[in-house]
C-alpha cells in the first residue's frame, strides 16, 4: 500500500536534498520511495499536509521507560532546593519490584503511547529498575515488546542490600545477571557517577556486555567531571549521554571518535544542574543527538519538542541543530542508518507539525504542535491527531 503527502510547505530531509519547499513524499512497504517538489505523483493514500512543516520521526536514544512509582515528593523537594541524588533511584527500584508484570507492562505501554503522540517514531529503553538478575531481564522483555532498541543497565545504582559489597555486585552485573538479560537486549550501559560505579566498574561491565555481542554505550559527566566521556571513547561505545561537565579533553576525545555526545536537557532542567554547552561540541565537529531521558526521578517527560526548545534556548544550538540532533543524531547514537531521515531507501517514519516550519518547536514552547505521526508509512493514530 502506498502514501504520499503531498503539499508539504517546508520538507526537512537530513539529506543532500536539504529543505524542500512545495513538498511531496512517497511511501511504498513501509519506506520512502520518492520526494520532490511540485506536482505529487499518484498513490494509494494520501495526506494532504495543508503547507505544515515535515520532518523525520524523532528519535529518542535515552530513556528509562519500565518502571513503577512516582517520585514527585523527590521532585518537589528538589523545585524547594534539596540537591538532586543519584540514591533516589533505588525508591523506584522497590516500586518496580513490588510491580506485577501486567502493571509494568500496561504502564510502558502508555508512557510509549504519549511518546508517539509527541512524535518519537524510534526510541530506547533501558533497564536499570530491578537489580536483581530476574527483575533486570523481565524488565527487558517488556521493553522488546516496544522497541528493538532496549539496554541493559545492570549497573545502575548499587541496591541497598548491596551497600557495602559494591564489587560483589559488579561481578552479579557482569556474570548472571548479563547471560539472563543478554538474550533481550541489544545494548549495554552503565551509570559513570560518583554516587553510582567508577571508571573500572564500568570498564569491567561495558567490557562484560561486548564480549556477549551488546553495543555500548554510557551515563556520563552527568553529576560532575568524571572520566565517563574518555571512557566511552576509549571503548568505541556509541554514545556518551548527558556530557554536563566536559573538560577540554573530553571534548578532544568526542571529535576525534565516533561516539556521539547525547544531551540530556530536560534533565538538566529538572534536576537544576548547569546546562552543558553544546556549542563547544558541534564546533570541534563531533556528532550530538538530543534525548528525552524520560525516567520517574529526574526527566518525567515524552515531550522531544521541549527539549529541542531547551536545546536551543540554554544549550546554544540553532534550531536547525537542534531538530537534526533530536532525529539523525539519536540514529546515530543507536548505529541506526534507516531512521532519522527522508530519502529514498529511508524508513518512512515521518511527522507532519501543526506549523510552517521546525522552528516554531522552540518559537511556540508548551503548545501541542505534532500534528500526526507516521510510522513506517502507516498513520499512527492519537488524540492529537486530526485531519486536516
Amino acid at each position: 500500500m502506498s502514501l504520499v503527502i503531498d503539499d508539504i510547505g517546508l520538507l526537512v530531509t537530513n539529506t543532500a536534498e536539504g529543505e524542500l519547499t512545495d513538498g511531496w513524499l512517497v511511501a511504498d512497504g513501509g519506506y520512502v520511495v520518492a520526494l520532490g517538489t511540485g506536482t505529487a505523483p499518484a498513490a494509494d493514500e494520501r495526506i494532504v499536509a495543508a503547507g505544515r512543516c515535515v520532518v523525520p520521526g524523532f528519535v529518542d536514544s535515552h530513556t528509562h521507560l519500565v518502571f513503577a512509582g512516582d517520585r514527585a515528593d523527590e521532585f518537589t523537594a528538589r523545585m524547594a532546593g534539596a540537591p538532586y541524588a543519584a540514591g533516589g533511584i533505588n525508591a523506584t527500584i522497590e516500586a518496580t519490584r513490588s510491580a506485577s508484570n501486567g502493571q509494568l507492562e500496561a504502564a510502558a505501554a502508555q508512557r510509549r503511547g504519549e511518546a508517539r503522540r509527541a512524535g518519537i517514531t524510534t526510541i530506547e529503553i533501558k533497564s536499570g529498575y530491578g537489580a536483581t538478575v530476574d527483575d533486570e531481564a523481565r524488565l527487558l522483555r517488556i521493553g522488546q515488546g516496544l522497541t528493538p532498541e532496549t539496554t541493559f543497565l545492570g549497573a545502575h545504582v548499587v541496591p541497598r542490600e548491596y551497600a557495602d559489597r559494591v564489587d560483589d555486585y559488579v561481578a552479579l552485573v557482569c556474570g548472571e545477571m548479563l547471560s539472563a538479560a543478554a538474550p533481550h537486549a541489544r545494548w549495554v550501559d552503565a551509570f559513570c557517577e560518583r554516587e553510582a560505579f567508577d571508571a573500572d566498574q564500568c570498564r569491567a561491565v561495558l567490557n562484560a556486555g561486548m564480549a556477549v555481542g551488546l553495543g555500548g554505550r554510557l551515563h556520563a559527566n552527568q553529576l560532575g567531571p568524571g572520566p565517563g566521556v574518555q571512557l566511552a571513547v576509549e571503548l568505541g561505545c556509541a554514545s556518551a549521554d548527558h556530557c554536563t561537565y566536559l573538560s577540554d579533553a573530553d571534548v578532544d576525545a568526542l571529535a576525534g571518535s565516533d561516539t556521539v555526545a547525547t544531551f540530556l536537557p530536560a534533565t538538566d532542567f529538572s534536576t537544576r544542574q548547569p546546562y552543558p554547552d553544546a556549542r563547544r561540541v558541534i564546533d570541534v565537529g563531533a556528532t550530538v543527538a538530543l534525548a528525552t531521558n524520560c525516567n520517574p526521578g529526574s526527566s518525567y517527560t515524552t515531550s522531544m519538542s521541549f527539549v529541542i526548545a531547551l536545546a536551543v534556548r540554554d544549550l546554544r544550538m540553532t534550531a536547525a541543530e537542534a531538530l537534526r540532533a533530536a532525529t539523525l543524531g539519536g540514529a546515530q547514537a543507536l548505529r541506526r542508518k534507516d531512521i532519522g531521515w527522508l530519502g529514498a531507501g529511508a524508513r518512512a517514519d515521518l511527522v507532519v507539525l501543526d506549523a510552517p516550519s521546525y522552528t516554531h518547536l522552540v518559537y511556540r514552547p508548551g503548545v501541542p504542535l505534532i500534528h500526526r505521526t507516521v510510522v513506517a508509512g502507516g498513520f499512527a493514530a492519537s488524540s492529537a491527531c486530526r485531519p486536516p
